[in-house]
Parts: structure tokens; sequence; C-alpha cells
């Protein structure tokens, strides 16, 4: 006869959620894509001019916001190697610092938009398409094909196709589509989130940017970590843009790279991508453990965050 001695737990238990480091405000000096960028120090200059008020601004309203004063704010500059490719870290990289530094702004972190995609064994795009929930509009069957399925996200009812004949019945006619949670009248957002035109998936701008917001906002989780940490910058800028870290520690006394908010300072020409963001960021469940951790700590900073993650995401267009 022989016993057997066990033990036994849930899983939920078990489960270990990494925290993030946290600001309160993570500022973004610049998403530019790779022509403006290549344009040159003017273009660059001129992007920087435009900026540096409003980072003044933001850092003296957190200073009166926090207790104490002591606001942790970090910067970050956000460069397009995903749609297009050209020059190298090792041209572009110390023009955007240097341009920078004499518009009196400091860029503590710089990111690759392709590290959205794809990094250092990570995929937070696929994060991110996990964790999708749709919105159906009130009195639907759920009969729509789910975003994963059509790679299409909408806030509200689309309008019907002309002519859509139901069994045993007659062709539907036109309807306008409907938000979901309109405020007198609609305003119907649909996004393309990925195509798979080619020989393989190409995310869209807007979701690689609400992918963004998340890793800015410490959301994100891959097998409980923290994908995409930062690392120190490199003794010399690579030529390649694969060779460079997805999230690169330019200022050692840099506050952490994630923070409880995020504001962009941006052209109005994103306006559009940034509405089509806000649908899709209102559309992501984030694990419950982590919206969690971040609540118990703003709280006990004496800091009161907004409910809705979207609200914690912020906006100057210049």
């Amino acid at each position: 006869m022989t016993s057997v001695n066990a033990a036994f737990g849930e899983v939920a238990a078990e489960r270990r959620i990494a925290s993030a480091p946290l600001s309160h405000v993570s500022v973004e000096l610049g998403h530019l894509y790779m022509e403006d960028v290549e344009a040159g120090p003017e273009r660059l200059r001129e992007q920087f001019r435009r900026v540096a008020p409003w980072a003044r601004t933001v850092r003296s309203m957190w200073q009166e916001r926090v207790p104490g004063g002591r606001a942790r704010v970090s910067t970050c500059f956000l460069v397009d190697d995903y749609f297009s490719r050209s020059s190298s870290p090792a041209e572009l990289v110390p023009m955007i610092l240097g341009t920078a530094a004499e518009e009196g702004l400091s860029v503590d972190y710089l990111a690759r938009e392709s590290a959205c995609a794809q990094a250092d064994g990570v995929e937070p795009a696929r994060l991110v398409e996990d964790r999708l929930v749709g919105d159906p509009p009130p009195g639907t069957t759920g009969s729509r094909p789910p975003v994963q399925e059509t790679g299409w996200l909408c806030n509200g009812a689309r309008s019907p196709g002309d002519g859509t004949v139901q069994a045993m019945g007659r062709a539907q006619r036109w309807a306008p589509p409907t938000q979901n949670a309109k405020r007198g009248h609609s305003i119907f957002v649909d996004v393309e989130l990925w195509d798979e035109n080619g020989p393989g998936r190409t995310w869209s701008c807007p979701f690689l940017a609400a992918v963004w917001q998340l890793l800015r906002l410490g959301m994100l989780r891959s097998d409980g970590r923290v994908p995409l940490l930062p690392v120190p910058a490199p003794d010399a800028w690579p030529k390649g843009w694969d060779a460079l870290p997805a999230v690169v520690q330019v200022n050692d006394q840099a506050q952490p790279f994630s923070a409880y908010t995020t504001l962009s300072v941006l052209s109005p020409r994103f306006l559009p991508v940034e509405l089509a963001v806000r649908t899709i960021l209102g559309q992501v469940a984030v694990d419950a453990e982590v919206l969690r951790q971040v609540a118990a700590r703003s709280e006990s900073e004496g800091v009161r965050l907004e409910d809705e993650l979207v609200d914690r995401v912020s906006y100057v267009f210049c």
C-alpha cells in the first residue's frame, strides 16, 4: 500500500502579474513619419518649437496636482519605422536628440513604432487583439462577425448593405449608421485594424497607435510580465532599425517610461487617427489585476485617476 501526498491550489491564486514603474504623466514630444524626420533639422525644430510650451505647461500642472509638487514626468519620441524605412538610426537619432535639446527639450525615451507590432519575442499588437471586446449595438443578437475575424471595429451599428435580403423576407432598406453612446446625434467610427493583402498581416496606423498608448499607460502584460522594458542607449547608434532596441532610455535620470496618464502633442493631421485610437481603447479589456495595481498605487499617492482608460489619454493638436 502506498500513500500519495498532493497539494491543490487554484491557478488564479498562483498567478503573478508584474507591476510596472509609473510616472504621473508620459509626454509624447513627437510622433513623426519617416519622411518628416528625414526632412531635416528645420522640420524637427519646428515640431519641438511648438511642443516646448505645452511640455512646460503639463509639467507645471502636475507639480500643482501632486502632493508636495514632486511630479514624475517622462518624455518620449516615436519614430515610424513600420510603414517606411530609410536612412538609419545612426543618422537620425542624434539629429532628433540634438534638435530637441536646442529647443530646451529633453527626450527621455525613444521608441520604434514597429516594436508595437513585434519586438524581443513579444507581439504587443497580438496582446491587444486578444483583449478586444466588441461593443454590440443595443437590441442586436451578436450575429455580426467578431472583430478578430473581420479586422474591423466600430462604435455602433453599421448601415445595412444595399439590397440585403433576409430569408423569406424583403430587401432591407438603407438605414443610417448609429453610435452606441451618442449624445444627440451620432458620430459613427469604423476602424480598420489590419489587412492581409501582403505576405503577412499589416497592422493599421490607428491600431499600432492604440498599442503605443497602452504601453505608455503600463497596461500590457505578456505571461504576467511587462513587455518591451526600456534599455539603456547603446554606445553607438546602429545602422539598421531592427538593431535598435524597442524602447531606448536616452536620459539616465529619466522618470519611468509608463505613466498613470499620457499627453501627446501632435499635428492636427493626426486627429482622424487619434479618434480611431480612442474608439479602439474603449473596447480593450485590460487585465483586472493590472487595473487594480495602478488604482491602488495612484490612490496611495493622492492622485485620482479617471475610471475609463481612454479618459487618461489626452492631446494637444497644434
